[in-house]
């Protein structure tokens, strides 16, 4: 079985808490299902969960590859050298890391965030889509910040050929088969 759940901000990509914060289980009446990887407890959107061990391992393993993509809205305006210097790499703490594909975009037609991102009248934002082929702790923030671009908003809406399409925020999907991996 699959599961495409698009995560709310402030939930936690995990079934337990002990301190009481939203979960998964809060979401996803579905027992003996894991999630493929995590999405930090900030950051919104697509998460897969599947009851496959061998599926789990094909997605979130680093070796696979898989590639992510992600919407982000950060502070600032968005400029082709900061792009490029994603698409080139940037140098984090934990070592280099760079983007698959990195592109300025449109403000994307999205669901209301609750609270929402802290609004300043003098700095604009802006929007990037960004896919990466790994998913170290915080990365795609650490990268923006890297080209002076902080993040405000983390949304990933697609994990190899699964997509969030259709689904709002606490909602999820269940797929009958698998798609290539």
């Amino acid at each position: 079985m699959i599961v495409l759940f698009n995560k709310p901000f402030r939930v936690l990509p995990q079934f337990t808490d002990q301190e009481g914060r939203a979960t998964l289980a809060d979401f996803i009446p579905i027992p003996n299902i894991y999630p493929a990887g995590r999405l930090d407890f900030d950051s919104e959107g697509l998460m897969v969960l599947t009851d496959d061990g061998a599926l789990i391992h094909r997605i979130a393993h680093p070796r696979r590859k898989m590639p992510k993509t992600y919407w982000v809205q950060v502070e600032g305006q968005t400029n082709a050298s900061a792009l490029d210097q994603l698409r080139k790499g940037v140098q984090l703490n934990d070592g280099p890391a760079r983007a698959l594909r990195a592109a300025a975009i449109e403000p994307p037609d999205l669901w209301p965030r609750d609270p929402p991102i802290r609004f300043r009248k003098d700095i604009p934002t802006s929007w990037l889509e960004i896919t990466l082929t790994e998913g170290r702790n915080r990365q795609v923030r650490r990268m923006t910040a890297a080209v002076g671009l902080p993040t405000l908003r983390l949304i990933r809406i697609q994990i190899g050929d699964w997509k969030i399409n259709g689904l709002t925020p606490g909602q999820y999907r269940i797929l009958d088969t698998h798609p290539s991996t």
